[in-house]
């Protein structure tokens, strides 16, 4: 890839369409290098990170279209195989909002893209939008790696994000299947499910958080309990114990730590960050 194409890459979707070539601009142009084209002349983007689409937000999205039509065109590429046709690289959820819209024809930006490009076009137009779940972002890098031979340490530079950060998300993806689902149906988050990566029993434990709505505090504590008597002198957390931890730190709405010996002596650690919890807590305390 070149570093001019590599760089308008970076920049996002704003500074390709205007990087695009001249032949791109002679077509029948509607609006600055964009052109109208049949609904059906489109295609789903195979390269595509986004596998959900929350139907609400699609029909609030497909009533704004039918009112005051698609105000940012879609950005595609010409179709290789079947010519004439054109493969959607970002604004699928405008695509298939207009067609509930009924519209028969969409405005679109065509830029000229090879499969690579296409696929960072994509992640970066959908990472940068806050509804794309955790395992999606996932699947997004795994694809950059495995099909275009990005290291964590690329991804993480084309991405402006951490290397830990891409790398803590892809091994989400070590996770069981039904443990992923519950992920991507938003009943657990990524730091509720992380502590659960390459423990046999992952797939229990994560129905025992989303029953009891364990902080991720608590996931952890709970899996340090699961995995038994813990080296260096670390007490084992009792399962009881750990609920009640939990529903303090509910009600309190701050974080607690609870630690227990086997003779059933201990103590209750209550962590501020201020002075306002300071206060909160003392008063607590002092209640009659």
């Amino acid at each position: 890839m070149s570093n001019s194409k590599k760089k308008g890459l970076g920049r996002g979707l704003t500074a390709l369409f205007g990087d695009q070539k001249e032949e791109s601009k002679k077509k029948e142009k509607v609006s600055n290098n964009s052109l109208k084209v049949s609904i059906g002349d489109l295609s789903p983007n195979k390269y595509q990170p986004r596998v959900h689409f929350d139907e609400e937000k699609l029909k609030e999205l497909s009533n704004s279209i039918r009112k005051n039509g698609i105000i940012q065109p879609i950005a595609v590429r010409e179709d290789k195989v079947d010519p004439g046709r054109f493969e959607i690289i970002a604004g699928e959820r405008r695509w298939l909002a207009a067609q509930k819209a009924g519209l028969h024809e969409v405005p679109i930006v065509l830029l000229d893209l090879d499969d690579n490009e296409a696929l960072e076009v994509a992640i970066v137009e959908n990472i940068q939008r806050d509804d794309l779940n955790v395992i999606e972002e996932a699947r997004g890098y795994k694809r950059l790696s495995e099909e275009f031979g990005y290291d964590h340490e690329k991804i993480a530079n084309f991405m402006s994000k951490s290397r830990s950060h891409i790398s803590n998300t892809l091994r989400l993806l070590t996770l069981p299947k039904d443990v992923i689902g519950l992920i991507e149906e938003g009943n657990l988050t990524a730091g509720q499910a992380r502590p659960l990566i390459g423990m046999p029993s992952a797939t229990n434990i994560a129905e025992e958080i989303v029953a009891k709505n364990l902080s991720a505090r608590s996931v952890e504590l709970l899996v340090r309990a699961k995995k038994g008597p813990q080296k260096s002198g670390r007490m084992r957390v009792d399962s009881n114990i750990l609920n009640e931890q939990n529903k303090i730190q509910e009600n309190l709405g701050l974080n607690v730590n609870i630690q227990n010996k086997k003779d059933n002596s201990g103590k209750i650690t209550i962590i501020y960050k201020n002075l306002e919890q300071f206060d909160l807590i003392s008063k607590l305390l002092k209640r009659n």
